[in-house]
């Protein structure tokens, strides 16, 4: 496995391992309006965030990756990584947050650019997808943007609080990189 951190893509920000010492404020992040509605979470306390640390830290070949994105202060204001990782199919699912005082300025695009391309070449992996509930307009566009593809509606994909909701999936293989705008 690959320990470097790309490059953020945008000067407002960074990246830097996400450390359980991170926990609360990338909770706080998570619960914020606009963001919560925006994602499949199924958090009730920062407690809940525990499995994903325990995933981060394991000595085995990670089913995730996962950066803290921090301001120049170096506060945390969101997190992108993978999930889902198929290391034998050279596969895995992007996802990412940004707390709302950082949105519209470029930063989920550049973030999402950069790390999509620094995965593809650092893992060897031939496709990255992403599944974004079918009300995320923003983030669709920021996948748009950065060269993924449409492939379709995934009906009641996954449980949002209680309630089986619609996805739509977006995909971008080592094919499309050079076709992404930006």
């Amino acid at each position: 496995m690959c320990n470097r951190i790309p490059p953020s893509g945008h000067p407002e920000v960074n990246l830097r391992p996400l450390v359980r010492g991170d926990a609360g404020h990338w909770y706080a992040c998570l619960m914020q309006p606009g963001v919560r509605e925006h994602t499949s979470w199924q958090l009730s306390s920062v407690d809940d965030l525990a499995p994903l640390f325990d995933a981060l830290e394991t000595p085995r070949a990670p089913t995730q990756i996962r950066m803290a994105v921090v301001d120049r202060a170096g506060a945390l204001v969101g997190s992108i990584g993978f999930h889902s990782i198929q290391w034998p199919h050279g596969t895995a699912e992007i996802a990412y947050e940004l707390c709302p005082a950082y949105w519209g300025r470029g930063i989920a695009s550049a973030l999402c650019q950069s790390v999509s391309r620094w995965a593809l070449a650092a893992f060897g992996w031939h496709r990255i997808q992403a599944c974004v509930l079918d009300t995320n307009v923003a983030s669709a566009a920021v996948l748009r943007h950065c060269g993924f593809q449409h492939e379709g509606r995934l009906r009641h994909f996954r449980q949002v609080r209680g309630v089986a909701r619609d996805f739509d999936v977006y995909g971008l293989i080592v094919a499309d990189v050079g076709t992404a705008s930006g």
